[in-house]
């Protein structure tokens, strides 16, 4: 039975202010992100400290659920790091509690966490990215003098499109403006040019004051005076300085909600579900609905004029079934030019028709691949909280360093790697390269197995941020080795028998002088005897343990030659010059990825021929030690 234990309400403790903490700070870091793509649509409107406080209120709520998984990262790391740096952990270990009930109340608080975020996400997130989206458009409309780009047409003010070729931030002026003024028919349609002009607000905010320099403005006259069939009369002025009242709104107001009805972010799991339902439904019609058309109609051409083409599918309906050449080559070359240009002509037209089809379907499918990937990012955010403890938690006992140091920087660097990821697999998944599973899965895929190996790593207390020894493997697998380090002892228990040691060395010379005869170093290697047949050298093995228990004995001597002459022999890697890797699987697995198998195969080469070197200064150190002995005998 489960029982809260004074450990569990201490380790709780010190999590859940780290985490308040952590919270708060995140939230800061993602809204601060937030406010810097939004930030023009604040500046110089003269918006309210009401519509501002609604606006960071909103954008508060929406990023709380990628807050909390950064959170829980920070705050589990710098809470085992600080156990770890005190050494309570240490304590908690030697007491006999395993790590994992170490971390029993906050895997039950991250469980908790994780199902506050999928609620959050299912019940406030969709209304605050509505009303966020309702004051960002409406954001966008208080000012349109300021909204205005330069090379697009805009059509922010109501019955107009305004195109302006460049635009001055400093005086606000706009040069190469063209204008097209709708009203209520086509006919009544006005197309103003101009070399510049700005754009104002009046001091009653109703209006928009339009002042245009040298340009001519095009305006068809109304048509109710004139009959039906009149022609559409219309006038031309050439201006030098001209101002236009158009009627606008600029007071703040919010807009309306409906038309954001088909943004899956500002729906709940059920209205996706529905909505997902709703559309696959309805595109499926409307797909076999175009598929039967295609069948029936562009197969089909009944209504082919020319009398050549009449013949040709006359022929081609009857029961004789002759051959389309045949029938092509009895035509006149103007029968034949008619049904080229039929068929060229119906082709379009299907083609045309298919692209049009086309576009209403790639655009369902998009809406419904956006409805889906909201539904699955609502799990998988809160499925993240948990993976991110499992991150975080084992990094902090492996690392025991607490504060905000370390635990900052590793906590940027995975949720970082976690953003990019999502980012570019929901992103390959809305363009439609990717399936969903994949997309959306990558990040879970990564992350993942490295929540499994940290906490494995820190279960067993294994040591895998000690630059030490990742500097060793690293030399290891380059093929570099630490020299020689044999110092004169200052305290002597016992002197090292020299006779006998001198004699060791004199029959290992003999030994590798063998060695060196029988097996020719300098030779590559057989390919297949590295990768494939392995065959062990046990005669070098033996030659470096001999060696080393001579080493140990004469390291004994108070001699400096003979000591300084010890730090000549070196350090004979006794297996790299026979296979790559320990295991057999492993090499095979190298020859089969040719570039691991090149890299490693000339690897083992430089290892024999390093050997080769190796043997020869045993050889000659071994020599100069036993005259050494000699002559102090």
């Amino acid at each position: 039975m489960f029982r809260i234990k004074k450990l569990d309400i201490f380790i709780l403790k010190q999590f859940s202010l780290l985490f308040m903490g952590a919270f708060f700070i995140s939230l800061f870091v993602l809204m601060m992100q937030f406010l810097w793509k939004y930030v023009d649509e604040l500046i110089g409107k003269g918006l309210t400290l009401d519509v501002l406080g609604q606006f960071f209120w909103y954008m508060a709520l929406m990023v709380v659920p990628e807050a909390l998984p950064l959170a829980l990262l920070l705050s589990s790391l710098i809470t085992f790091g600080n156990l770890g740096e005190n050494c309570e952990l240490t304590a908690i270990k030697a007491a006999g509690i395993s790590l994992i009930q170490t971390f029993r109340s906050l895997i039950i608080t991250a469980m908790v966490i994780m199902v506050v975020s999928f609620l959050f996400q299912n019940y406030v997130g969709p209304m605050a990215n509505t009303k966020l989206a309702q004051l960002l458009i409406s954001m966008k409309q208080k000012s349109p003098e300021l909204e205005i780009p330069e090379g697009v047409f805009y059509n922010g003010i109501p019955n107009c499109n305004i195109y302006v070729q460049k635009k001055d931030l400093n005086t606000g002026k706009l040069y190469g403006m063209m204008i097209y003024r709708m009203t209520a028919s086509y006919e009544d349609q006005a197309i103003i040019l101009a070399d510049s002009g700005m754009l104002q607000s009046t001091a009653d905010k109703k209006h928009l004051l339009l002042t245009l320099w040298d340009g001519e403005w095009f305006e068809n006259m109304q048509t109710q005076s004139f009959g039906n069939n009149a022609a559409v009369p219309y006038r031309r002025e050439s201006f030098v300085a001209k101002r236009i009242v158009l009627d606008f709104d600029s007071d703040f107001s919010l807009m309306d909600a409906a038309n954001l009805a088909g943004n899956a972010i500002t729906k709940n799991l059920s209205k996706l579900r529905q909505d997902i339902d709703s559309l696959t439904l309805h595109y499926d019609s409307l797909g076999m609905d175009y598929l039967q058309y295609a069948r029936t109609s562009y197969y089909q051409q009944d209504s082919l004029t020319p009398a050549g083409v009449k013949q040709v599918a006359m022929a081609m309906k009857s029961k004789k079934k002759e051959p389309f050449d045949s029938l092509y080559a009895a035509l006149s070359v103007q029968e034949k030019r008619e049904v080229v240009n039929e068929a060229a002509s119906a082709v379009q037209m299907a083609r045309n028709d298919l692209e049009f089809k086309w576009i209403i379907t790639a655009e369902a499918d998009i809406m419904i691949r956006r409805h889906q990937l909201e539904m699955v990012n609502k799990f998988l955010l809160a499925i993240s909280c948990l993976v991110f403890f499992f991150i975080g938690a084992p990094l902090g006992t492996i690392i025991r360093k607490g504060g905000l140091g370390v635990p900052v920087i590793v906590s940027v660097i995975v949720f970082m790697v976690y953003k990019i990821t999502d980012m570019s697999g929901s992103r390959m998944v809305r363009s439609g390269l990717w399936v969903l599973w994949f997309g959306k899965g990558l990040s879970m895929a990564i992350l993942v197995p490295i929540a499994v190996f940290f906490t494995y790593k820190a279960s067993k207390d294994s040591v895998v941020f000690n630059s030490e020894v990742w500097r060793n493997l690293f030399m290891k697998f380059l093929g570099m080795r630490m020299k020689r380090s044999v110092m004169r002892k200052e305290v002597i228990i016992e002197d090292p028998d020299y006779r006998a040691d001198a004699t060791e060395l004199a029959a290992i010379c003999e030994e590798l002088t063998v060695y060196s005869n029988q097996h020719n170093l300098k030779s590559a290697p057989n390919v297949v005897t590295v990768f494939f047949r392995y065959r062990p050298d046990h005669v070098i093995e033996q030659i470096n343990e001999r060696l080393e228990t001579v080493i140990a004995d004469l390291s004994n001597s108070r001699d400096k030659r003979i000591i300084a002459a010890l730090n000549h022999f070196p350090i004979i890697a006794v297996k790299a010059h026979t296979r790559p890797f320990e295991y057999k699987w492993l090499n095979v697995l190298a020859a089969v990825i040719v570039p691991v198998g090149a890299f490693t195969y000339l690897r083992m080469w430089r290892f024999r021929l390093r050997l080769l070197r190796d043997l020869r200064t045993i050889k000659q150190t071994s020599e100069q030690i036993i005259e050494r002995i000699e002559k102090i005998s």
